[in-house]
């Protein structure tokens, strides 16, 4: 095998990688996503994410592989936080920045880190050494611009425990609530599996949305109009401005996503009296949805649960989906039925001296994630067996 580094994905062009990634599904592996990042201004100047994909190819020049890489000058839109790093490279007089992830680009979503049509769906351990082989890639990258450290961010258990089996790779973990289909057949199915106290509370938080006269309307992307668009953006960055902040994402990006990745993108929309309230916006392939963006223009009771929780479930029981991951964080997500999971990532630090220190913080914090999981898997709202 090669590999090459590109700067953009038209540098790869549509052909290759969709010769590299086969049958996957998986959105974020899609050329179209990366594309729309980098035409609207998401990656590049001004945004502090700069693209390496690194294209992994036969010895005749045939597709087998991207990995797609970022360097980096702050860790925003990461969710695997290192400020505390930083901050201590800077107490010693070191730089932190850049550095180089190996991720999805303001998603923590847990897949597959290496898209390739030997392994479409990710989650094969056959193709773990395929990792392996690429990580001293990065390695001997970041040496050559003297870049302070690596990190693969939201991947598999298996690939982050078989990385960190060597001293050079750190393994960290953190949790997250998930959603898993158990067969259900409907709504009333789902929480016939809830306690009768569990089962009260979230058909109430349901019965309050009619009551404040909501009704909400699910739309995959082939239907949406620009209007629906525009104003799911207004949604999404209202709700930045709640915390004094701006979205990392253009109208223009979403707005391609329609055209380019519609059958793959669910819109909920909430309306009071025909006028729009709030929207939630979700990717999806043929196994999970993937909740990523949300907001409203107006505060209603249950409203987010139910246009980011209760909907997806719904849209799962109805499409068959195995898998709802509604995004990271969010101890209230556990009520409405999402288990804890480990999310897991890999970090390599070039100087020794501060890879053993957070090694052991790693460590250290190991230990009380894996308590924390088992705290809030005793809150979950199912019968007990």
């Amino acid at each position: 095998m090669k590999a090459q580094w590109f700067a953009s994905v038209a540098d790869i062009g549509p052909a290759r990688w969709q010769d590299a990634i086969g049958d996957t599904q998986y959105p974020f592996a899609q050329y179209a996503f990366y594309q729309a990042l980098e035409q609207h201004d998401c990656l590049g100047d001004g945004t502090g994410w700069y693209p390496e994909y690194l294209l992994v190819m036969d010895d005749d020049d045939t597709p087998l592989a991207i990995a797609p890489t970022f360097l980096k000058t702050h860790s925003q839109g990461e969710f695997v936080f290192d400020w505390s790093w930083a901050d201590a490279y800077q107490r010693y007089g070191y730089q932190y920045y850049p550095k180089r992830i190996w991720a999805v680009p303001y998603s923590p979503v847990t897949g597959p880190r290496l898209f390739t049509h030997l392994d479409p769906t990710g989650h094969s351990e056959e193709y773990v050494a395929l990792y392996a082989a690429l990580a001293p890639l990065l390695t001997q990258a970041n040496h050559e611009r003297e870049f302070s450290s690596w990190h693969l961010l939201f991947c598999r258990e298996h690939l982050a425990k078989h990385l960190s089996e060597s001293d050079e790779y750190l393994h960290r973990v953190s949790c997250q609530f998930h959603w898993f289909n158990k067969g259900y057949q409907s709504m009333e199915d789902y929480f016939s599996h809830f306690s009768s106290r569990k089962r009260k509370s979230a058909r109430k938080e349901r019965d309050k949305i009619t009551q404040q006269g909501l009704h909400l309307v699910r739309k995959l992307g082939s239907d949406l109009t620009e209007e629906d668009v525009h104003f799911f953006y207004g949604c999404y960055q209202s709700t930045y401005a709640k915390r004094g902040q701006m979205g990392y994402l253009s109208e223009a990006f979403f707005q391609q996503l329609v055209s380019t990745m519609g059958d793959q993108i669910l819109l909920v929309l909430a309306y009071k009296d025909d006028k729009p309230m709030g929207a939630s916006w979700c990717f999806f392939d043929d196994h999970s949805l993937y909740g990523r963006y949300w907001g409203c223009i107006e505060e209603f009771d249950c409203l987010h649960f139910e246009a980011c929780y209760y909907q997806g479930i719904e849209f799962c029981i109805e499409k068959g989906l195995q898998h709802f991951d509604p995004g990271t964080q969010g101890e209230h997500k556990i009520a409405r039925g999402f288990e804890p999971v480990f999310s897991h990532s890999v970090h390599y630090i070039a100087n020794p001296n501060f890879r053993d220190a957070i090694g052991h913080f790693c460590k250290e914090e190991a230990e009380a994630v894996r308590e924390y999981h088992q705290d809030t898997h005793e809150l979950l709202p199912f019968k007990q067996s």
